[in-house]
């Protein structure tokens, strides 16, 4: 279970996923009873009250006098959040101990990949045309180069060139559509976005940057395999908020957007 404490701080108000807080249900017009109305006071149902002493036991249909137990509306479950009813169990509503309260659903995994496969290609495909006059895919295939060589040579130079060319490219990719309304192409077209895990707003630029750094430069510049298969495995393993390293590091959670 992540061990990720939601940060403080007010949300902007004009963002259009912000989690709402979820207001009582307003008392019904005309009425201070949760009974509805009913006779004046010191009347009974038919008529003036009868003679003598009150009766000393409690009204009909109310608790006991000093009953530990209160009103049978106290306990009364709250009303719904923006998003319907709340899928993770509860968790007291807004400010609530559990920060998905009023938040639509976790993203599922197998959209989420899908949405990263598909903006992986958005970048790839302009990269693979600017890496041409690179001679980037000349040195990938000579087998007889080695480390020095490429370090030392113009066309190792132009290499090292694109490659941070590759980073900027997929890190600002990500860092400005995160930051701009929580969505990337590929999470837009799935119908996800990137959400602060303390209160459901778009992430703001700090956030999505730690968030596509820790996301990409490790795969970009030494484990290009092992990187994406440990962020998989995470996300599948993690609980109860499906978060990879990314995730964790920006404080972040994948929802479905409401339809």
């Amino acid at each position: 279970m992540s061990n990720d404490q939601p940060t403080s701080g007010q949300p902007p108000e004009d963002d259009p996923f912000l989690k709402k807080p979820q207001d009582p249900t307003p008392p019904s017009a005309g009425s201070g009873s949760p009974y509805g109305s009913g006779p004046s006071e010191g009347q009974g149902p038919g008529g003036p009250p009868p003679e003598g002493p009150p009766p000393d036991g409690p009204p009909p249909g109310g608790p006991p006098p000093g009953s530990p137990y209160g009103s049978p509306y106290d306990n009364a479950p709250p009303p719904p959040g923006p998003y319907g009813s709340q899928p993770y169990g509860g968790g007291g509503g807004y400010g609530g101990a559990d920060p998905l309260a009023g938040m639509p659903p976790l993203a599922d995994s197998g959209r989420r990949i899908l949405a990263r496969l598909i903006d992986w290609l958005i970048v790839a495909i302009p990269l693979a045309i600017i890496g041409i006059p690179f001679d980037v895919y000349k040195r990938a295939t000579d087998n007889d180069a080695d480390f020095s060589d490429t370090v030392n040579s113009f066309n190792g130079g132009s290499q090292l060139v694109f490659q941070l060319i590759t980073i900027v490219a997929y890190v600002a990719y990500d860092t400005l559509m995160v930051a701009k309304g929580g969505q990337t192409l590929g999470k837009k077209w799935l119908k996800l976005r990137v959400a602060m895990l303390n209160d459901g707003s778009t992430p703001p630029t700090n956030a999505s940057l730690i968030r596509a750094s820790v996301l990409w430069l490790p795969a970009l510049i030494c484990c290009a395999c092992l990187w994406p298969l440990l962020l998989l495995i995470l996300i599948l393993v993690d609980k109860p908020y499906k978060q990879g390293l990314h995730d964790k590091a920006a404080k972040t959670v994948v929802v479905t957007v409401p339809q």
